[in-house]
């Protein structure tokens, strides 16, 4: 399970989704006065944070880890945009917004760390459908 690729870099996804709730923009989510924006954020990046790591039980079923993954994907876009919209709301794009920018980053950089991870375990599905075939 640790020596396979996809499970550090769905572990990765989990970490980079975790550093978000110590970040400023959320900070700045739980601050607005709209409750829903903070609670709504905070909800949809543990699910893509808690999903990140449960899909790295499920590795003796990869078609299965595959599936999952790729649901994944879409909290993790939703949690982007949800990013992205309060990154907006503060003001705009500008040099003094480092730390939003970085939690903006880090949500970014877990997304790729999921499509990795969706790659890795295609490749390995094709390995033993190959190995398979040789037998």
């Amino acid at each position: 399970m640790i020596q396979r690729l996809q499970t550090l870099f769905l572990f990765a996804a989990f970490l980079l989704n975790g550093g978000i709730f110590f970040n400023a923009i959320y900070h700045h989510a739980m601050d607005d006065p709209q409750a829903w924006v903070g609670i709504g954020f905070a909800i949809i990046v543990t699910i893509a944070a808690m999903g990140s790591v449960g899909t790295i039980f499920l590795y003796k079923n990869r078609e299965n880890q595959l599936r999952w993954v790729s649901r994944l994907l879409v909290p993790q876009v939703v949690a982007i945009g949800f990013a992205v919209g309060i990154y907006i709301s503060l003001g705009g794009f500008g040099t003094y917004l480092w730390d939003e920018t970085i939690g903006l980053g880090l949500l970014v950089l877990a997304l790729a760390s999921q499509l990795y991870a969706r790659k890795k375990i295609r490749d390995d599905i094709e390995l033993v459908k190959s190995m398979d075939r040789i037998r």
